[in-house]
């Protein structure tokens, strides 16, 4: 029901973080993973450890916000793997600025990179699961599409916005045997994170008190939940928005 066998699966952002975690877990049942970011010594470095992992995988260096280079990356992926079965909207970033002090560059690269990539690749993606008869669609959302902070109005926005693109995406390509849902991840340590933990006073704190699993997550907590959408586990599933937090947003 996991198994991923013959799969072929693309993740933006996934050289590190979240991504990379979600990338380990596909690679580990199965898939072919196709790591598309834009630092090529990390991609490199990731493809290595899927490989490690008995993946057949390989990068392709791409900025997702970017319409033509989206374009040219699902061209290059169909012609090298000839199908693609899941896709990962991971690609993200954050400026940890209050509204007053947030300039429309800065609110136009976050909305960029963490809500108009997920368009162009599901976008991009459609006509290559449409011919496969399917797909799997994961977008990676945030706690920040429930709670709000003074801090990350452009990044909440674009979170909130990921949860109701899959939900509009998901009632559109039902039909089509398309799935798409969302991963809302709790707080996991990452790079985007430790800065937070630099930046915002006693939020490491914070975090360990709200959780009920008593820590932050790791990267490697979220391979479950990718392999779980990604497979045909989750068939019957769609337009749904995830929490993989161990309990942060239960807490009273």
């Amino acid at each position: 029901m996991f198994d991923l066998s013959g799969k072929v699966a693309l993740v933006t952002g996934g050289n590190g973080g979240i991504g990379l975690g979600m990338a380990k877990g596909l690679a580990q049942a199965g898939a072919q993973v196709v790591v598309a970011a834009r630092n090529a010594s990390k991609s490199a470095a990731a493809v290595e450890a899927l490989r490690a992992l008995g993946s057949d995988s390989f990068a392709l260096e791409a900025d997702v916000t970017n319409e033509a280079q989206v374009e040219r990356l699902f061209a290059a992926l169909g012609e090298r793997c000839g199908r693609l079965d899941i896709l990962v909207n991971n690609a993200g970033t954050t400026v940890r600025k209050t509204v007053d002090q947030l300039s429309l560059a800065e609110w136009n690269q976050v909305m960029d990179t963490n809500l108009t990539s997920a368009f162009l690749c599901c976008k991009a993606a459609f006509p290559h699961m449409k011919k496969s008869g399917g797909g799997k669609i994961i977008n990676i959302g945030s706690m920040m599409s429930i709670f709000g902070a003074p801090y990350a109005p452009a990044y909440g926005a674009s979170k909130g916005g990921i949860v109701q693109l899959t939900r509009a995406i998901a009632t559109s390509w039902a039909a089509d045997g398309i799935q798409v849902n969302a991963v809302l991840p709790g707080w996991i340590q990452t790079e985007l994170t430790d800065g937070a933990r630099a930046q915002v006073a006693g939020l490491n704190e914070r975090v360990i008190a709200r959780t009920a699993a008593g820590r932050w997550g790791q990267p490697q907590d979220l391979a479950g939940i990718a392999v779980f959408l990604a497979s045909g586990a989750s068939d019957f599933i769609t337009g749904t928005a995830i929490p993989v937090d161990g309990g942060y947003s239960i807490a009273a």
